[in-house]
């Protein structure tokens, strides 16, 4: 980190260290109180072009709220070691995985927050490898949902149609049970 902490002012936030997961879970707690509006995209990224990191410092000048962000989480080591159809995650190719966030308390900057992010995940899905991670998607439909999981989605619509064929767990990001084969045909 010393050559980017070099080249740049110093961070808002900066804390390198080892943290157990239920403590990186609750960091923010804080900071982000229950009741908050928050609109959310993501990406999967595998690599940062000289365009892209200019619309990044772009958008960060523009954020409408102090609670708003952009998150680049890295993705390396062990999530590489897995092939592309052993889980249902189809982006271990991907190097980071980056969400945008408007935050706001007041119900009234609801546009504001949501118009930032939308605008900004536009100007940067060009540069992203497709999908997201799904649980920092917000409405953007079930094609991107589909793309998330790319080839896996088709395995996962047909347990689902096993396991849950009346579609009662649909809520957030539905992966959609695949239709019952005629009969007499095959699986």
């Amino acid at each position: 980190m010393a050559p980017l902490l070099d080249a740049l002012p110093a961070p808002l936030l900066h804390a390198p260290m080892v943290l157990q997961h239920p403590e990186l879970q609750t960091m923010f707690d804080g900071l982000y109180p229950p009741g908050h509006q928050w609109y959310w995209r993501a990406d999967f990224v595998e690599t940062i072009p000289d365009d892209a990191v200019s619309l990044h410092a772009k958008f960060g000048a523009e954020v409408p709220t102090m609670q708003s962000t952009m998150h680049l989480y890295p993705i390396d080591g062990a999530a590489h070691d897995v092939g592309q159809d052993a889980t249902p995650w189809a982006y271990r190719h991907a190097n980071w995985a980056s969400v945008y966030a408007g935050v706001d308390p007041d119900p009234a900057n609801a546009e504001l927050i949501t118009r930032w992010t939308v605008d900004y995940f536009d100007a940067l899905h060009p540069y992203s490898a497709g999908g997201a991670y799904v649980n920092m998607m917000m409405d953007e439909g079930q094609e991107r949902v589909r793309a998330s999981y790319r080839d896996n989605y088709a395995r996962l619509a047909r347990i689902k149609a096993d396991r849950d064929p009346d579609n009662v767990f649909r809520l957030n990001q539905n992966i959609q049970p695949a239709p019952k084969p005629t009969h007499g045909a095959r699986p």
